[in-house]
């Protein structure tokens, strides 16, 4: 008869076997109690770096200068613990096998009707994607406020010999463009679901930003931000394009994508409101990143993996119940259309080889006209807007008026994805948004002195460069095979970064000055470029199979080679 110890030890290692499983459902963890432990110990960790905060409200919650506390020592290493068991928690084993080995036909998911996984799935990635893109918007707002507390050079203090404000926008882009490129590789190594989660826990940890009293902390934690920020967008479109059906994929992802204007919005009226200056001030738009992050995470139920990167990684059983969650009628036959890309390498060198170097060569300038254009002149609107007259409020309120102005139009512009061309949508977005851009290079400062024309102006730029920046994922997610498709959507996603590293750094350096017609002009050159290589090396993929788009680029872009 076996004794009461070894029926407890049993009994402990059958409660931590049923902690420590991968469901078959694809919407669980490899070590669910390593990740639920380490986003909790990350939360305590932020929660300790608050007091300090509020209590600095007499001031005008002013922390410049005050020393770190011991909760806030504590808490920034438990931060750093936090977020390995988190990563530890979400990263998968190697599995053996490969999508050649599968007879499922992936096709399926292409012809299931829509269920409610699939709007609760769109409608989680929206609110990811809303998340996510509040951070790099929130350096437009914060600027103003920011400089001031730190004394910092900037367009409203030129004269100043301290450092430039432009350095904290620098410091998390930089982060983000490298961040695309690490959860590009991530998100075909341990998965889509788990690269979003775990950027979701560096949205947490670094919403300490809002809570460092120096400088140079502010630079550091606002880079770690950007390493996250820079994962999710490419990797939340890479998920959606494989698992939402061919004729409904293109206007959905438009669609949703679309909240990147919706995160302006939110920005903008969080600057004039809870984080306005006589009110939590401007670190209020980082601490909020606590909150965000984490209804994001107890969302995570409804972001199962996506079927075709299970195949592809041979985990045949979890793809299966996932296809069966998404209603689609498991069919097996002699290959699975993934065969197609057994000759792919999963690497990034695949993006700029045989027939993908010219498609790469089109996104690559279009990203990088919208980051220069994202971080060159919707970044320095809201200083430009004070330093024409503006109150720092009345231009939170004219750039969200210019956000809300915009943002019913984002329908049509995923209707004409969807049902239209999506080539040509693309195409068409960017001429729109270059003859914007080129009106306000010609008329410079002087378009502040017609309202009307200020109105309608900026309701292509700052509602545009949303629209395009969708248009860009959702185009990136589909035209790359399943292989490289994170990696390409995270090149898409490190170029746009790239461009606004590009135009900040210049600003650092003072080789160009942050104003209208200069950043309107230098978002106008690699769009013309783009255009040109665009038509020429774009695919069309309204309603085509992901796999038929791949297949379509090795046949053709080989026979012209040829």
């Amino acid at each position: 008869m076996p004794s009461s110890d070894s029926g407890e030890v049993g009994e402990a290692s059958s409660v931590w076997q049923r902690w420590n499983r991968r469901s078959s459902s694809g919407a669980s963890f490899e070590h669910p109690f390593a990740f639920w432990l380490g986003i909790t110990i990350t939360t305590v960790g932020v929660i300790l770096q608050l007091p300090m905060y509020f209590m600095a409200g007499m001031e005008h919650y002013h922390l410049a200068g005050m020393p770190v506390t011991t909760e806030m020592a504590i808490g920034m290493v438990m931060l750093f613990i936090g977020v390995g068991l988190t990563a530890w928690g979400l990263y998968p084993k190697q599995v053996p096998g490969t999508a050649k080995m599968s007879k499922v036909r992936v096709g399926a998911l292409d012809d299931a009707p829509i269920r409610p996984a699939h709007i609760a799935l769109l409608l989680v990635l929206a609110a990811a994607i809303t998340i996510d893109v509040m951070k790099p918007v929130s350096f437009a707002f914060l600027a103003p406020g920011a400089a001031m507390e730190y004394g910092l050079k900037s367009p409203l203090n030129p004269g100043s010999d301290a450092l430039p404000i432009g350095l904290y926008p620098l410091s998390g882009i930089t982060g983000t463009m490298i961040g695309s490129f690490i959860w590009g590789y991530l998100g075909d190594r341990i998965g889509r679901r788990a690269s979003i989660l775990l950027a979701g826990v560096i949205f947490i940890a670094t919403s300490t930003c809002g809570t460092m009293p120096e400088y140079w902390m502010n630079l550091i934690t606002c880079f770690a931000m950007g390493l996250g920020v820079g994962g999710m967008l490419p990797i939340t479109f890479a998920l959606m394009s494989e698992a939402v059906p061919k004729r409904h994929r293109g206007w959905m992802m438009v669609l949703i994508g679309a909240d990147i204007a919706g995160a302006y919005i939110i920005v903008s009226w969080l600057s004039a409101t809870l984080a306005s200056p006589d009110q939590f001030g401007w670190r209020m738009l980082w601490l909020i990143g606590l909150p965000t992050g984490l209804i994001l995470l107890v969302l995570n139920r409804w972001i199962p993996e996506s079927p075709r990167f299970l195949l592809q990684q041979g985990r045949e059983e979890e793809a299966r119940a996932v296809m069966r969650r998404y209603g689609a009628v498991i069919i097996e036959d002699t290959e699975s259309e993934l065969v197609v890309e057994k000759n792919l390498h999963g690497n990034f060198r695949q993006l700029f080889t045989g027939p993908f170097i010219g498609l790469s060569a089109a996104l690559v300038l279009l990203a990088l006209s919208i980051g220069m254009t994202q971080y060159g002149f919707q970044q320095w609107m809201p200083s430009n807007l004070q330093k024409l007259g503006f109150s720092e409020v009345a231009s939170s309120e004219l750039l969200r008026n210019a956000a809300l102005i915009g943002f019913p139009l984002s329908v049509p512009i995923a209707l004409l994805y969807g049902f239209w061309s999506s080539k040509k949508t693309v195409i068409m977005v960017t001429a729109l948004m270059g003859a914007a851009l080129a009106a306000f290079a010609t008329l410079g400062d002087n378009v502040v002195n017609n309202r009307t024309l200020l109105y309608v102006l900026l309701v292509v730029p700052v509602w545009g460069v949303s629209i395009l920046n969708s248009v860009l994922a959702a185009y990136s997610a589909e035209v790359y095979p399943t292989v490289v498709r994170a990696r390409g959507s995270g090149l898409s996603a490190g170029a746009t970064k790239l461009g606004g590293v590009l135009i900040l750094a210049t600003v650092v350096v003072a080789i160009a000055a942050p104003s209208v017609r200069i950043t309107a002009a230098l978002g106008v050159i690699p769009m013309a470029l783009a255009l040109i290589v665009l038509m020429i090396y774009g695919p069309e993929t309204r309603h085509k199979q992901l796999e038929s788009i791949t297949a379509e680029e090795l046949n053709v872009r080989s026979a012209a080679v040829g």
